[in-house]
């Protein structure tokens, strides 16, 4: 059974509070998703560390309920 976006983004916003999340549904099957997550905790971070820290706030669903995920992550841009 596919993973609904909402449930993606709440996942996202509750292990990562500061998060900015934008969810697309790549095929409109509910099973391959795009992610954008910009995050004042990602400033410095290199960027595998910054998706270690989306696949943990998604708690091993990834690969398993969470078929596919295209994911970009990045600090805030200060002006």
């Amino acid at each position: 059974m596919p993973m609904p976006a909402a449930e993606i983004e709440a996942l996202i916003k509750a292990g990562i509070p500061d998060a900015r999340v934008e969810i697309t549904d790549l095929a409109g099957d509910g099973d391959h998703y795009a992610a954008r997550v910009v995050s004042p905790m990602f400033k410095g971070m290199p960027r595998v560390r910054q998706h270690q820290a989306v696949y943990a706030a998604l708690g091993g669903r990834m690969g398993g309920v969470l078929h596919a995920l295209q994911l970009t992550t990045e600090a805030p841009v200060e002006e």
